[in-house]
């Protein structure tokens, strides 16, 4: 499974700008890359692990903006095309991580 967190922040004051930075912050600490701007994703080994994550975000929601979280499977993400300009890009391979129990 992948979580997928889109967000569209204000950054309008300094507060707004901190807590921003502070939710993308968040994210990288739980394990979240960095897909675009204001996307972010992570893989998890299964639907409960992608729960636990979605959850984690839930809880560092800031007070104000849009974010949404989509939970794809791996299959899903895999079917992506990327491009850059017209030019379709070479898919990068996932990161293995580690997990212990």
């Amino acid at each position: 499974m992948w979580v997928l967190v889109f967000f569209d922040l204000p950054t309008e004051t300094k507060r707004d700008r901190k807590i921003a930075s502070s939710f993308r912050k968040k994210l990288l600490d739980d394990g979240f890359a960095m897909f675009q701007f204001s996307i972010y994703m992570r893989f998890c080994a299964s639907r409960e692990n992608a729960e636990v994550h979605t959850r984690r975000v839930k809880i560092n929601l800031p007070p104000k903006g849009k974010v949404g979280i989509m939970q794809i499977t791996d299959r899903q993400f895999g079917m992506m095309e990327l491009f850059h300009g017209k030019t379709i890009a070479e898919k990068e391979q996932p990161v293995q991580q580690l997990e212990l129990f």
